[in-house]
């Protein structure tokens, strides 16, 4: 995926969930849009390298959008709103080599009992994968960590695949790691044991636990290679 042109700073401070002051290198400051609804546990020291989007709408109440931030050498990927489309690009190219063999895919589709809507649909000869996306750019200690902060949705989420297996189909979880230090996923557990608990609960019913590594540039963010899911 091609970034556009983006701005670079260095961050003052995140606050309220979705804003985040900026320093730009002219030493002018900026009130930025922060696409993460996240802790973002681990990526939001005041003082770190930033780069960020400048929208063209004139409208737009914040010309500006947080996308990447640098943790120790490493561009992390912060935007929410990236990683499905990230994974419909490796779907589609072949990157993600387990998803393959599906002729259809549709984007949020509602479904389970829960009336949840699937990031990815996959379909074909009677066949279909219920493929849920999760962003991941907490590591501590070369480990990947998802979540970042308790998440009763997420947990929501496991359920609804357990359904789909339950029902025939096929559930997978795919991690997108947005960082380059990441050598591995596992559950953060210590910041949400109930979701860790029922992560391997769901594994051991049928759901898939995939993750894919980000290569996030200045320019462009692709996933590109697979990672181990770590639950011991």
């Amino acid at each position: 995926m091609k970034l556009p042109e983006l701005i670079p700073g260095r961050l003052i401070k995140r606050y309220k969930r979705f804003l985040a002051d900026i320093e730009l290198e002219d030493g002018s400051v900026v009130t930025a849009h922060c696409p993460n609804s996240g802790s973002m546990l681990g990526c939001n020291l005041p003082g770190s390298p930033v780069l960020l989007s400048l929208s063209p709408n004139p409208n737009r109440k914040l010309a500006y959008t947080w996308e990447l931030l640098q943790v120790n050498g490493f561009w992390v990927g912060l935007n929410t709103m990236l990683p499905n489309r990230l994974a419909e690009e490796a779907i589609l190219d072949g990157t993600i080599t387990e998803l393959q063999g599906y002729p259809n895919l549709r984007r949020e589709v509602a479904y389970g009992s829960e009336r949840s809507r699937i990031d990815i649909l996959l379909e074909g000869d009677g066949r279909r994968c219920y493929v849920e996306v999760k962003n991941v750019t907490l590591v501590e200690g070369g480990l990947a960590l998802f979540p970042d902060a308790v998440t009763t949705r997420g947990q929501k989420h496991l359920r609804e695949l357990m359904e789909m297996v339950r029902n025939g189909d096929r559930g997978v979880l795919l991690f997108t790691v947005q960082r380059g230090d990441g050598n591995a996923v596992a559950p953060a557990d210590r910041i949400d044991p109930a979701y860790g608990s029922l992560l391997r609960e769901a594994i051991t019913n049928g759901v898939e636990a995939l993750a894919y590594q980000a290569l996030v540039q200045p320019d462009q963010i692709r996933l590109t290679e697979r990672l181990a899911v770590v639950l011991d």
